[in-house]
């Protein structure tokens, strides 16, 4: 799946506004906004935190279902 798409769906997932998820990356709304509208894609940095994110969500929520 698409980093985008995939950050999206985890968004309305876990109610989220993109807001929330702008200052969660550390950037604006209207960045947060054109990668969802796919004006921009993120940059290799933010692509990178992205990533980062979701391996430490994935982790956490891998280790939640071992208990």
């Amino acid at each position: 799946m698409d980093l985008v798409k995939e950050l999206d769906f985890y968004r309305l997932e876990n109610k989220i506004t993109p807001q929330a998820l702008a200052e969660q990356f550390g950037v604006s709304f209207v960045t947060v906004n054109r990668w969802f509208n796919n004006k921009t894609r993120p940059s290799k940095i933010q692509q990178y935190q992205i990533e980062k994110f979701f391996s430490y969500r994935m982790g956490k929520s891998t280790k939640k279902r071992k208990r």
